[in-house]
This record gives C-alpha cells, structure tokens and sequence, in this order.
C-alpha cells in the first residue's frame, strides 16, 4: 500500500522551497500567465509577459485590448488566437462582474471564460496562499505514477490528492509533484533510478527505467 505521508515528507525534503516557474507580482498576472502556459512551457510564457505586463496593468487593459494585436503580441505561446480570446473575455467579465479585480473562491474564478479548475487552483494556491491542489499533466502523471491516484481525468485526481495530503501542504506539495514530474518523473524516459521516491513508488515501470543508462 502506498505511503502517502512518506511521499509528501520525501517530496518536500527534495523541493523545500517549491515554487511554480510561472512569474508574476499580483492575482492577474498569475491569471493570465497560467492561461498563456497551455501547450506552453514556462520559459517561453515568462518571456511573453515580461512585456506584456508592462503594457496591460489591469483587467480594464485587457478588457479593451484590440484582439488581433493582442493575439500578435501572445503568438508565440502557441493557440493563441484561442488564448487571447480567452484572457479579453476573461478581463471584460473581471471588470463587468468583479470590479476589475481577480476573485478568491473557485467557484467565482471558474465562473470566468478560459478559466477551468487548474488554473483557478493555481490561483487560489500561488497568489492567494489557499489550500488548493493544481492538477495539471505532471501531476496527473506522477500521482498515478505513484500510486496516490488511479484516474485519468484531472478533478478526480484533484479529489484523491485532498484526501490524502494535509490540507496545510496542498499548494507546497502540488507545486512539488509539478517539478518532479519536469525534472525526473517525465513522461518519456524518467529517471527512475535517481529518483528520491523510488522505494516508494508503485509503479511497475520502474524497474526497467531504473536500469536504463542516463
């Protein structure tokens, strides 16, 4: 059986200051970059928004950005005419319902276009320092990897990681598996056999990684 509290204590030890890559000063800028990041890797998005924050300081920004320039200014980030539409609706729904500012509750946050539960809880998480667990496609793969998850779709893996991990270390450990799952336990080729949680992983795979030369 797996040992959950083994395998956050072992995953903390690794990632003690665990943070997302994703650099942002407020709320909104978290919004918008999580939003940027799908199909994304982080550096690139970071790069975009070095820019775009200096120019878009508020959802009344975004909210009147003209939509073909928008979506130049984000192209790089890939499906980016679906993004930017995302993130103008997003910004007029911010200042038409919320006063412009970025709501704190899931439920409000998930009310808002392009907005899905991992990037609310990431939010929720990262700019507002509530409990809350982002299941994006490392953790996914990870946790079932692990054995602390055994389902495909993201809001039940969200659902058995709550069950499992104290409440108090859900953003610290979500932000963990996150990195783990970038550094080591990556999807093709993971590095089982330098991998802190080895002894403690289910998953019967890794033997045959373990063996393979790095």
């Amino acid at each position: 059986m797996v040992n959950a509290i083994k395998i956050v204590a072992a995953l903390r030890k690794k990632y003690p200051d665990a943070k997302i890559a994703l650099r942002f000063s407020n709320p909104l800028e978290l919004l918008v970059a999580t939003i940027l990041s799908a199909q994304c890797t982080d550096a690139r998005v970071n790069e975009v928004t070095k820019t775009l924050f200096k120019k878009y300081r508020s959802a009344q920004d975004y909210a009147q950005a003209d939509l073909h320039a928008f979506e130049q200014e984000i192209r790089s980030t890939g499906f980016y005419k679906n993004k930017a539409k995302a993130i103008v609706y997003c910004c007029r729904k911010l200042v038409a319902d919320f006063h412009g500012r970025v709501p704190d509750t899931l439920e409000a946050l998930t009310s808002l276009p392009g907005v899905g539960r991992k990037t609310a809880n990431m939010v929720l998480g990262n700019a507002f320092a509530q409990a809350a667990i982002a299941v994006d496609t490392h953790v996914l793969r990870v946790s079932n990897r692990l054995g602390l998850a055994h389902a495909t779709k993201a809001d039940k893996v969200e659902e058995e990681l709550m069950h499992q991990i104290p409440r108090n270390q859900w953003v610290a450990v979500g932000n963990a598996l996150i990195l783990h799952g970038r550094e080591t336990c990556t999807a093709k080729g993971p590095n089982c056999g330098a991998c802190v949680l080895s002894a403690l992983c289910a998953w019967p795979e890794k033997a045959r990684y373990a063996a393979s030369p790095r």
